[in-house]
C-alpha cells in the first residue's frame, strides 16, 4: 500500500492491511481503498484542525428564552427554541411575527401605546389566544384566511406587508386600548421580510427581519441587569428590556465582549450594542410609562465611546444584538461557548 494511504489510515486509528502481491485488477481495488483512505483521512485531519483552530470557553449557562409574538406586547417565556433566521421559534411561535398597526399601516409599539405591553398571544392547538386583564380572552384561527387582505405596513421606516387577521382581532386590540383604530397583522413565511442592514449599517447584507426592531436576536446577561438594579431605588425586570436569551453565570456585561457564541449547535455572531429608547421606561406589568427610568441611570454609565457616537448617538447601550451562523434549537440550561481562534 502506498504510504499515502498508510498514513491516511494511521491518522484514523487504524492499521494498514497486510495485502497480498496483487495481479492488475486487484491492484487497482487497493488504488481505490487508498484513494478512498487518503480522502476519509483528510476530511478527519481538517475536522481536528478547524477543532483545535476554534477553542471553547464556557462563558455562561442560558437561563431564560423569550419569545415576543406581537411587537410591543407580552413576551412567552419557552424552555426550548429553535433558532431561524428571523428569530426564535417554538410551535407555531415565531417571535414578532405579529404587529399592531394604524389606518395608515404604520407600526404601532408600546412607545405610542404602553399598555401594549399587558396583552399577550399564546398559541395552543390550532388556535391563537389574545389575552389582558379583565378582558374577555379572544380566539382566532392558527392560520389566517388567505381571503384576509394583505397591507403594506411600515417599521423603522422600511416597508413590509403583513397578512390582517380580521376585524374581531381588531376590535379586540382597539376596545382594550381605548384611543383609535387599530388592526393586528401577521408575516407569513412568503411575504419578503426587511433587510437589517438598510436599519443600521452594521448588519451584514444577509441579515433579515420579520417586525422586529434591528435584529432577530438580543441576548442579555442576568449580571449586567443585577448591576443595574443596584443603581436603581424601583428594580426593574429582565422583561423591561425584552431580550430573547438570557445568559447566567457570567460577568457584569461579559456580553459586550462575546463575539461569536456556540449554545447546543447554534452558532451566533455579536454584530453591535442595543441602543435603549424610552420603551424600556414601560412597566411591564401595569403597563405605565414613566419616561424616566431605568433610562436615565443608564445614560449616566453606558453611553458609547465617542467613536461611535455615530452608530449610537446619545442613546445608553444594554444587551447585545446577534446574527444566526448557523440554525439548530437551544434549551434553557444550555451551556454557551464562546468561540475562540
Amino acid at each position: 500500500m502506498g504510504t499515502a494511504a498508510s498514513s491516511a489510515l494511521g491518522r484514523l486509528g487504524l492499521p494498514a492491511p497486510r495485502l497480498p502481491a496483487p495481479s492488475r485488477p486487484a491492484w487497482l481495488g487497493v488504488a481505490a481503498l487508498g484513494l478512498g483512505a487518503v480522502a476519509l483521512g483528510t476530511v478527519a485531519w481538517r475536522r481536528a484542525r478547524s477543532r483545535r483552530r476554534r477553542r471553547l470557553q464556557q462563558v455562561g449557562t442560558v437561563a431564560q428564552l423569550w419569545i415576543y409574538p406581537v411587537k410591543s406586547c407580552k413576551g412567552v417565556p419557552v424552555s426550548a427554541a429553535e433558532c431561524t433566521a428571523l428569530g426564535l421559534r417554538s410551535g407555531h411561535l415565531r417571535d414578532r411575527f405579529w404587529l399592531v398597526i394604524n389606518e395608515k399601516g404604520n407600526m404601532v409599539t408600546a412607545r405610542q401605546e404602553p399598555r401594549l405591553v399587558l396583552i399577550s398571544l399564546t398559541c395552543e392547538g390550532d388556535a391563537l389566544t389574545l389575552s389582558a386583564a379583565y378582558t374577555k380572552d379572544l380566539q382566532l384561527p392558527l392560520k389566517t384566511p388567505a381571503t384576509n387582505a394583505v397591507y403594506k405596513c411600515r417599521v423603522h421606516g422600511l416597508e413590509i406587508e403583513g397578512r390582517d387577521c380580521g376585524d374581531a382581532a381588531a376590535q379586540w386590540i382597539t376596545s382594550f386600548l381605548k384611543t383609535q383604530p387599530y388592526r393586528l397583522v401577521h408575516f407569513e413565511p412568503h411575504l419578503r421580510p426587511r433587510n437589517s442592514h438598510q436599519i443600521l449599517e452594521a448588519f451584514r447584507p444577509t441579515d433579515q427581519v420579520a417586525y422586529s426592531d434591528a435584529s432577530p436576536f438580543l441576548i442579555l446577561s442576568e449580571a449586567s441587569l443585577a448591576d443595574l438594579n443596584s443603581r436603581l431605588e424601583k428594580k426593574v425586570k429582565v422583561t423591561n428590556f425584552r431580550p430573547s436569551i438570557v445568559i447566567s453565570g457570567c460577568g457584569v456585561y461579559a456580553e459586550d465582549s462575546w463575539d461569536e457564541l456556540l449554545i447546543g449547535d447554534v452558532i451566533l455572531k455579536r454584530i453591535m450594542a442595543c441602543s435603549r429608547c424610552v420603551l424600556t421606561t414601560v412597566d411591564p406589568d401595569t403597563g405605565i410609562m414613566s419616561r424616566k427610568e431605568p433610562l436615565e441611570t443608564l445614560k449616566s454609565y453606558r453611553l458609547c465611546d465617542p467613536s461611535e457616537q455615530k452608530l449610537y448617538g446619545k442613546s445608553p447601550l444594554f444587551g447585545q444584538y446577534f446574527a444566526l451562523e448557523s440554525t439548530g434549537t437551544i434549551k434553557v440550561g444550555d451551556p454557551v461557548y464562546l468561540l475562540g481562534h
